[in-house]
Parts: C-alpha cells; sequence; structure tokens
C-alpha cells in the first residue's frame, strides 16, 4: 500500500496551484509573520526561483527563507557560512526554513593530547 502525501490534509497538487496566501494559512505562525512581512530578498528568491525553474540550481544566501510549494522538486545552494551545500526540495519540507537543511558547524574529531599539552600527557609514551 502506497501512501500518498499530504501537507494538513491538501495533496501537493492541490497545494501547487494554492496562492501564497491560502498556504500561509496552514502553516506555523513563524513562518506565517515571515511571509507576511515579506522582506525584499524573499520577495526576488521567490521570483528567481519561478525564473530559474529546473534547469539550474538557485543560489542564494537566505537561510531563514520558507519553503513553498511552487519550490518542489528545485534544487537550491544554501550558504553555510563556508560553502554553499546543495538539495533538491521535497514535499516533506514544506513551511520549514532553507537554513534547517544546512548546518552551519561540522562535526570536530580530536586526537590524542599533544606532548606538553597537559601534566598527565608528559608520561604518554609518543608511539
Amino acid at each position: 500500500m502506497v501512501r500518498k502525501f499530504t501537507y494538513h490534509g491538501k495533496s501537493i497538487e492541490e497545494l501547487s496551484v494554492m496562492s501564497l496566501e491560502n498556504f500561509t494559512a496552514l502553516i506555523d505562525s513563524h513562518a506565517r509573520r515571515y511571509i507576511k512581512h515579506m522582506p525584499l530578498e524573499y520577495r526576488e528568491l521567490l521570483s528567481k526561483a519561478k525564473r530559474l525553474g529546473t534547469a539550474k540550481a538557485v543560489k542564494t544566501h537566505i537561510r531563514e527563507a520558507v519553503i513553498v510549494p511552487q519550490w518542489v522538486g528545485l534544487t537550491f545552494q544554501v550558504h553555510g557560512g563556508k560553502e554553499f551545500k546543495q538539495f533538491i526540495i521535497q514535499q516533506e519540507m514544506l513551511g520549514r526554513r532553507l537554513g534547517d537543511f544546512v548546518h552551519t558547524t561540522g562535526r570536530v574529531l580530536h586526537s590524542g593530547p599533544g606532548v606538553g599539552a597537559t601534566r598527565g600527557s608528559k608520561f604518554l609514551p609518543l608511539k
């Protein structure tokens, strides 16, 4: 049995033809306020994503942009502080932020203590 994706009772086909104002009624209040105030850079990102479509990846620094249904299937490159991370927008990402999927910190692996790092490391063998 294949389970069909729904977002608050609406299928992806219904969501993609829905206006931005109607979609904002389905998302949480924090994202709704962001779309309501619609900063200039978010407005430009919406038009850039529509213009590029699936032809090229949409490159952006706007990590706080809310993902809308018209972006499903598009490839985004979001800045993580050092480099751009690329991912494809999927249905499950609706209503979340672009920055939620690009981590700004990496994993740090520390090795053993260096020579002279601590008093106890004086007695560790070098090999």
